[in-house]
């Protein structure tokens, strides 16, 4: 049976600013995204029949299952196959196999993640032949973050965040994220973010141009303190413990920490790999975390491997 795999990295936001309720459910968002490599894989493999399944496997340096990944037609790695087979009259099927690395519910886009990864995976398991920009159309019905890790990098998110368009930035830059003991809701902590403004809606959000000059200019302290995220307050409401980690980021000499996403992992900036590990060990050693994971970002996007 032919097979294809798919390398996809996690995505962080180095900002991530959030509107007004929309009309359709959405927030307007004004964010940075970053792609880091810490990588979930899809493996697509033909099959005699024109059934679509998926089956998951959790791997990686330590980091534990979160929370249930659904293997029916709710994976949004299913969703994106049949969206791709929908689009371009597929008569075929597919097995889909995810190793897992991404936290789950973790902030980083791991759903998303796996869903570029199986259009990339399943646009060449059938040799569809989707331009990139028909594979963004698909990907943006299936999720906000979809469309940015076809892309990888840094980019600018605009509408609800599937509007994307590269940022300049240069060098690299130094994480490790603390991993925590369960996921985190995202629809749950948009509710109490809404809850909050209930009465005084938010701004319609901007992206710190602070953040853009130091990410042009390869400033990594400037980077960190330019850090921003408006979920972060209801995040660390819902899960106060968390908290704890910044704390010893701080401590640590961090050049700036974020919850990552909607949360819960924490996204802590090192000066280099040597204070990457350092971190690491402080945040283990200190147990404000069940696993801390070094990664570096920009990353490229999902890609045949």
């Amino acid at each position: 049976m032919r097979t294809t795999t798919v390398r996809v990295p996690a995505k962080i936001n180095l900002s991530l600013g959030v509107g007004p309720l929309r009309g359709d459910g959405y927030h307007p968002l004004a964010t940075v995204y970053q792609a880091v490599d810490l990588c979930d894989e899809v493996r697509a493999t033909e099959v005699e029949d024109d059934s679509v399944t998926v089956e998951v496997h959790f791997g990686g340096d330590g980091l534990r299952e979160q929370a249930p990944v659904p293997t029916d037609d709710n994976n949004l790695a299913v969703k994106a196959a049949l969206a791709l087979r929908d689009a371009f009259d597929v008569k075929a099927g597919v097995a889909l196999s995810i190793r897992k690395v991404i936290p789950v519910m973790g902030g980083m886009a791991g759903g998303s993640a796996d869903a570029a990864a199986a259009l990339v995976a399943c646009d060449a398991l059938w040799g569809t032949g989707a331009t990139r920009l028909q594979l963004e159309e698909i990907a943006a019905g299936l999720g906000s973050d979809v469309p940015f890790l076809l892309h990888g990098g840094t980019a600018l998110g605009g509408g609800r965040g599937e509007e994307v368009s590269p940022v300049l930035v240069r060098g690299r830059f130094h994480w490790v994220f603390a991993i925590a003991d369960r996921g985190l809701s995202t629809a749950a902590v948009y509710a109490g973010y809404d809850v909050r403004h209930a009465d005084d809606p938010p701004p319609m959000p901007e992206v710190p141009p602070a953040l853009l000059t130091a990410l042009a200019a390869g400033d990594a302290a400037g980077v960190g303190a330019a850090l921003s995220n408006d979920l972060q307050p209801v995040a660390l409401a819902l899960r106060p413990e968390l908290q704890d980690v910044f704390a010893v980021a701080e401590q640590a000499g961090a050049l700036g920490a974020l919850v990552s996403g909607s949360g819960p992992t924490v996204m802590v900036l090192a000066e280099d790999a040597d204070h990457s590990a350092e971190l690491a060990r402080r945040l283990l050693a200190e147990g404000v975390c069940v696993d801390a994971v070094q990664a570096t970002g920009p990353h490229p996007g999902a890609h045949l491997i």
